[in-house]
């Protein structure tokens, strides 16, 4: 039973659920702890680290793209306070989300001869532009041929976006986080080079639900070795919670460190 669910999205990113729906989402799910961990921002609606809304407890948390000598990884942060560090670097990537998504649509939109209906905004990511092509059937193109086609890497419509260096990265997150860790290691090609960045780290995301199998030996190590503690979530785009996470003795530990 996933008592903690540590990795969760919703409207405020590339989520499709809002904050005033989790509550119910984590009850119908049995969880009783959830971690909101928005693409490169906090949820601005999350009044503290730690609060609680309904009966569910809500981890004010965030994931954070960062661009490392193993390549590009995320990162946790959890138990999220507002800091001027944050704020600016917060602040800086939405901006360049906000710009990079104007020009997807642009192309998008020139290279299709249809038009989104989607504004530029804060949180704005390619998920959202994937499901407003989705919902022109005239394009030819569902959710994942978006994806796969046209706004994917290396197609026509990609625009890369700028990121944060991993120790930039690293030292906001430990001045605004109680604890900072890596996401779902084995989504990178280097699973092993990625998991040496943990060295740096408060923890690492061991349950996850990858669809396949993976390595745990590999990552128990690393765990042991580093000195890390478990976390683990869904990584929810929907409002289907409990996927993965942690036990209610698991928890523990990771409560422990939040304020």
């Amino acid at each position: 039973m996933v008592h903690a669910d540590l990795h969760a999205h919703t409207t405020a990113s590339d989520g499709s659920m809002t904050l005033a729906e989790l509550p119910a989402a984590a009850r119908a799910a049995g969880v009783a702890v959830v971690a909101i961990t928005d693409h490169d921002r906090p949820h601005p609606e999350l009044e503290g680290p730690v609060t609680e809304r309904e009966g569910v407890t809500l981890v004010r948390g965030i994931e954070l793209r960062v661009d490392s000598a193993e390549g590009a990884v995320d990162l946790l942060g959890y138990g999220v306070r507002t800091t001027p560090e944050l704020e600016g670097l917060v602040e800086r990537i939405q901006g360049d989300r906000i710009e990079r998504g104007r020009e997807i649509i642009r192309r998008v939109e020139g290279l299709l001869g249809v038009e989104l209906d989607l504004a530029p905004a804060a949180g704005l990511g390619r998920p959202h532009i994937a499901r407003a092509i989705a919902e022109h059937p005239e394009s030819g193109y569902d959710y994942e041929e978006a994806f796969a086609e046209l706004i994917g890497a290396d197609c026509p419509c990609y625009v890369p976006r700028e990121i944060p260096g991993f120790e930039r990265g690293v030292e906001v997150l430990n001045g605004s986080c109680s604890l900072v860790g890596l996401a779902h290691p084995f989504r990178y090609p280097d699973p092993e080079a990625a998991l040496s960045l943990t060295d740096e780290l408060d923890c690492v995301e061991r349950h996850y639900p990858y669809g396949r199998s993976v390595d745990t030996d590999l990552l128990d190590r690393a765990i042991e070795e580093y000195g890390l503690l478990a976390t683990g979530g869904s990584d929810a785009h929907d409002d289907r919670l409990g996927r993965a996470g942690l036990s209610e003795e698991e928890y523990r530990a990771i409560q422990e460190r939040l304020p």
